[in-house]
């Protein structure tokens, strides 16, 4: 606002008076600043104060006293002894009628016709028609303000720009607003005087008349500012409306300043005040604009990031202008850089304790050390404002960027802070070396950086982090992985910058060309040394790009230095120096152990993380190396079985804050490798030896944990049954232990548990060797390797037939199962891949010069792959549905007409249904048994298997039509065990539909029966669409099937009708009708015989069309009749005959439990 340049505005020692009513200093100002002060100075010697004590009235004569000699009050006094009220009413009035009218200037209520100018008006009036006058003019200006809808607009207005009448027009407004503060709102007005001509000095006069709404009027000021204050005119002259008032009271400043970031408007005023603001004890570390900028793009607000940002993108596109806040703050921060930049100087003083040799060049200068911090302060400073922010440096700031980027701190933590910052800067932001000048600067900083490493280490005390940082880099460079060198430089600058891949080219050429000519994986070095032996000497923690060299050194055994010399190659770590490793640091129970373990487990995680990294990259170059004719020996299977994988993994998850991250590389090669090893259920178990009970458990651990040799164990089990409770004891014992303690117990336990198959064997001990079973033998006197069980996982189903009937073993069993089965399906694709690609290249080199043969061997492979395991898969399901049914001597252990594979009831899911009276009658014999325990394991297995591939349960049930079949056995059908066991069994909804279209009878026989279960345990709406199609199938296979047929299909599916209307109430009808049709088809072939039988249709069509008249079978009358009829008689009968009971005796069930759900 320069229209108010030339005013005098109050100064802050006179707005201090004012606010603390300090007589003393209002008494020591000048004439010129104690008139800007006289509306509120009168008023407070006239009005009748609150404050009644004898020293505001000492005070009041002193105000008294110092009013008597200036001329102005009297005109103040006068416009005091005006009818405010009277005034007040006719304000509103004429506020009404505006609002009537539109806005528009219709008649005036407070001045009538002007004859005159506003101004010639204001002079010749009385106090009141002055008061009228300036209160008019200010209403127009607030109305329009509201019905602008936020557009500025700048209204002329004499009253408020002639300079003659400035003071007078200044004491009208503030005893307005204080004699009408209901009507003037201080906000409102002061939101209005920025519409007018030296609006600014209006304000400040307003505000130091009022000083206790100083905040008041800065918020509202802000809250209904622009986002962007520089982007128009309006935004600008509140920004220095805000800004003057901050300037008589400067106290505030940071304040008006918070609000400002709070409401996120005005970006500049927040620039400009932190420009404004003079700080008593001025920080010679970090200025207050550094650290303002700094806190406003480094903080974790992200709204408060953009808005600032947008303010800098935005003042780049308008022409450098002066008065610009943001050119003032770019100009101020450059003379903050300039002014720390080092004078050029030798490379270290004698005396410093370095090294004096090198001979000093230009740009060759230090920096001192108390204008280090504030140096890496303004290089974070300006990557921020570069990175975030989008500012485009001009040539005079990247030039005096780069001289500060490559200047050399003193050898101090803050010094190898600074020389990171520059660097990684200097990666963030290549450009600033343009010239062929600049280019040599920062190579000879980045020779001066390698020089003195370990000056710098060895003087500050601190690891030299810009040495590894530089090596790091050159690193990745060799290796072109650029995305790990913006990741580096976004990390330790402290914020997330866009870098551009290919800015980095520039600095890839110099780093490799030009600085690290003899970097270590560009040369190949990894030829000439044993990375073994370095592995083995290796301590925690780790460093993060250990898991880097080791790759690379896998690398270098797979792939030649160079094309001309392909032998030029690595050779792997022989088995034995790996099986070293991993004896040296088995102890046997000694007190030395635990000590050798601590210090062996990293070169053991390291080691196996080598053998899986080189297993992973040989399976993905097999391609190249068939190519190139060479077939690298992979680890033998019987290497992997003396390492205890899981173990290793376990201690890696402990100590994952020093192996930098590699425990999760560990899990990734394991998923894909060992997926047996990363069950979901063993993580779970593993997390339950974690909690508070487990943690006082192991207190009560003695000093010597090995109380029980592993020699006693297996005596202990030789002895069984009658050393049942010393076995407890050190079974209980060894749950106490860690895993690597339970190591050398092992062998004694594994090779002992066929004697826990004895019928005496308490239960509380096959429980607690369950807990400590360590998969690694199966319950059989031979042993198996890894890759026995991974080519035929069902080998683990080859052991005793009384674990079937143990469930704490055979839940071992079924856990080895289902992980031998994942790993089989990895094994088969490893083998796949490692055999196609070398048999591939065979045949191409066999068939060269043959064209149009099919490339199909891939393919073949695949689909037998896939069918293999789908078989493995199928065998196991069925293998495990038979160890469900009950052996013959379980079978006469039922009550008659009673069986184990009965649906499901409420005991833990596996509960026999059984009426009230029959729980009566056989009160002693429980629901749960060993064989219902064994199903229930077997059926959670299923379940899994089914919820991980459903084209499993698929397979399973598209082959009932085999006679070993155990869902198809005709004496103990499984269908209740596992529709009611298995809740994913609910998926053979999808596919019976399917089932139903096959062609043999057998398989839609036993569609409809699974469905019929289905039906009763999933009463859902697909299983009704489902169960209308059965229907419809059975009454189209009724016209086509031959008379031996029919009676084949329609014996065994008929009573699945009463199921689906038990499930269903509204298939009554088609069911009902289904049954008439068969009725009659029966009852004609039966006519044609000549043979006489009950009047079936007759009896059918009865029951069809009035069922309500059959009787329950609790009793009560019924108007028909039927006869009974001995199984005897039915097996004599003719088949049709039969069929005929059958669907009377299935109509009966259907109408009974119809009427039963009424």
């Amino acid at each position: 606002m320069s229209d108010s340049a030339g005013l005098q505005f109050v100064s802050p020692y006179a707005f201090e008076a004012m606010q603390k009513v300090d007589v003393v200093r209002l008494a020591a100002l000048s004439d010129p600043e104690l008139r800007l002060l006289l509306p509120c100075l009168v008023r407070m010697a006239l009005c009748a104060p609150a404050d009644q004590s004898q020293a505001w009235a000492q005070d009041k004569k002193l105000i008294l006293r110092l009013l008597s000699g200036v001329e102005a009050v009297n005109s103040i006094v006068a416009l005091l002894s005006v009818d405010f009220h009277a005034l007040e009413q006719d304000a509103r009035k004429e506020q009404q009628l505006r609002h009537k009218a539109g806005g528009s200037n219709a008649e005036s209520i407070l001045v009538s016709q002007l004859q005159h100018g506003l101004t010639l008006e204001f002079e010749h009036s009385d106090p009141l028609r002055r008061l009228r006058l300036a209160l008019s003019e200010l209403l127009a200006i607030m109305n329009k303000v509201v019905d602008s809808n936020g557009e500025f607009f700048l209204k002329s207005s004499e009253l408020f720009e002639s300079p003659v009448y400035l003071e007078e027009v200044s004491d009208v407004l503030c005893i307005l607003q204080a004699e009408l503060p209901s009507l003037l709102p201080i906000v409102d007005v002061a939101e209005a005087l920025l519409h007018v001509r030296n609006g600014d000095w209006f304000l400040c006069l307003l505000v130091a008349n009022v000083p206790d709404s100083f905040n008041e009027v800065c918020r509202g000021l802000i809250k209904n500012g622009e986002l962007q204050d520089e982007e128009s005119q309006g935004g600008r002259r509140r920004t220095e409306a805000l800004r003057q008032l901050c300037q008589m009271n400067p106290s505030e400043a940071l304040n008006i300043r918070a609000m400002v970031v709070e409401e996120c408007h005005l970006p500049g005023l927040g620039v400009a005040l932190t420009l404004d603001y003079k700080p008593e004890t001025a920080d010679e570390a970090v200025s207050p604009l550094v650290a303002y900028i700094s806190g406003l793009l480094l903080g974790t607000n992200s709204k408060v990031r953009t808005w600032f940002s947008m303010f800098i993108r935005n003042g780049q596109q308008r022409k450098r202008e002066s008065s610009s806040v943001l050119w003032q703050m770019r100009r101020q921060l450059l003379l903050e850089l300039v002014a720390i930049l080092p004078r050029s100087r030798s490379a270290r003083d004698p005396d410093e304790g370095g090294s004096v040799d090198e001979e000093p060049g230009p740009g060759y200068s230090g920096l001192r050390e108390e204008h280090v911090v504030k140096a890496s302060a303004l290089l974070r400073l300006y990557c921020a404002l570069m990175g975030i922010a989008g500012l485009r440096p001009t040539d005079e700031e990247a030039e005096q960027l780069l001289q500060l980027m490559t200047s050399r701190p003193p050898a101090t933590p803050a010094g190898v802070r600074f020389v990171s910052l520059s660097f990684c800067k200097l990666l963030a932001f290549p450009t600033l070396v343009s010239t062929p000048e600049q280019e040599q600067l920062m190579v000879m900083w980045l020779s001066w950086m390698i020089k003195e490493e370990e000056y710098f280490e060895s003087a500050a005390g601190v690891s030299a982090s810009f040495g590894e940082m530089l090596l790091l880099v050159a690193m990745y460079f060799h290796s072109n992985q650029l995305s790990c060198i913006i990741e580096l430089v976004c990390s330790t600058l402290g914020m997330k910058i866009a870098i551009k891949p290919s800015s980095l080219s520039k600095m890839k050429t110099i780093f490799t060309q030009e600085i690290f000519t003899e970097q270590l994986l560009r040369s190949r070095a990894f030829t000439k040394h044993k990375v073994s032996i370095k592995l083995c000497e290796t301590t925690t923690p780790l460093h993060t790009q250990l898991l880097p060299l080791i790759d690379a050194y896998v690398n270098s055994i797979l792939t030649p230095a160079s094309k001309t010399n392909p032998e030029a190659t690595n050779q792997p770590i022989t088995e034995q120096e790996i099986l070293c490793v991993f004896q040296s640091a088995a102890g046997h129970g000694d007190g030395g152990r635990g000590q050798r373990q601590r210090h062996s487990i990293t070169p053991q995680l390291l080691i196996l993380y080598y053998i899986l990294s080189y297993e992973e990259s040989l399976l993905a170059s097999t391609k190249q190396l068939a190519l190139m004719q060479k077939k690298p020996k992979s680890y033998s299977a019987a290497l992997m079985d003396h390492i205890p994988i899981k173990y290793l993994v376990t201690q890696a998850q402990k100590l994952q804050q020093e192996l930098g991250g590699l425990h999760s590389a560990l899990l990734r090669l394991l998923a894909t490798n060992y997926p047996h090893l990363c069950l979901v259920e063993d993580w779970v178990c593993e997390e339950e030896v974690t909690g508070t009970l487990p943690l006082l458990r192991r207190m009560m651990l003695t000093s010597n944990t090995c109380r029980y040799t592993h020699s006693q164990l297996h005596h202990a089990f030789q002895k069984l049954p009658s050393s049942s409770p010393r076995l407890m004891r050190i079974l209980e014992q060894l749950t106490l232990l860690s895993p690597a303690d339970l190591i050398p117990y092992a062998e004694a336990l594994t090779s002992s548990m066929c004697l826990l198959l004895e019928p005496s064997v308490p239960r509380r001990v096959l429980q607690t060797v369950n807990k400590l079973w360590p998969p690694a033998k199966l319950l059989r006197r031979q042993t198996y390797t890894q890759n026995d069980l991974m080519v035929d996982p069902l080998v683990v189903l080859r052991c005793d037939h009384r674990v079937y009937r143990c469930p704490p073993l055979i839940d071992i069993i079924l856990h080895m199962l289902n992980g031998y089965l994942l790993a089989s399906k990895a094994f088969l694709h490893c083998h796949l891949k490692e055999t196609a690609d070398s048999e591939r290249q065979s045949q191409t080199v066999s068939s060269l010069g043959l064209a149009g043969q099919p490339d199909t061997p891939e393919v073949t492979r695949e689909e037998l792959k896939n069918a293999l395991l789908a078989a493995q898969d199928s065998a196991a399901v069925q293998i495990l549905l038979e160890v469900c049914m009950p052996t013959s001597e379980e079978q006469q252990l039922e009550a008659p007409g009673e069986s184990q594979l009965r649906g499901l009831g409420s005991l833990g899911g596996l509960g026999v249904l059984r009426s009230p009276e029959e729980a009566e009658v056989e009160p002693e014999r429980g629901l749960l048994s060993d064989l219902r325990e064994v199903q229930c394991l077997i059926c959670c297995l299923l379940h899994q298997m089914f919820i991980a591939d459903p084209n499993i349960a698929k397979l399973v049930h598209f082959q009932p039509g085999c006679s070993t079949h155990p869902l198809s056995s005709p004496k103990e059908p499984l269908l209740p065990l596992t529709v009611a066991g298995i809740p994913s069994i609910h998926i053979c909804l999808d596919f019976i539909p399917e089932l139903l279209a096959q062609p043999q009878l057998e398989k839609q026989i036993f569609a409809i029966q699974l469905l019929s279960y289905l039906c009763t345990q999933y009463a859902l709406p697909k299983s009704l669409s489902v169960a209308r199609l059965a229907i419809g199938v059975m009454g189209t296979l009724l016209t086509v099937l031959t008379r031996t047929k029919r009676f084949s299909f329609f014996m065994p599916t008929l009573p699945c009708l009463v199921a689906f209307c038990k499930a269903f109430p509204p298939l009554y009808d088609d069911v009902a009708g289904l049954l008439v049709q068969v009725g009659q088809v029966c009852a004609s072939d039966v006519a044609t015989k000549a043979r006489d039988i009950d009047p079936l249709i007759a009896r059918l069509q009865y029951l069809k069309e009035k069922p309500q008249d059959v009787s329950l079978p609790g009793g009560g009358s019924s108007k028909l009749n039927l006869p009974q009829r001995t199984a005897e008689d039915l097996g004599r009968a003719d088949p049709d005959v039969q069929l005929c009971y059958r669907v009377e005796s299935t109509f009966m069930d259907v109408i009974s439990s119809s009427l039963k759900g009424l």
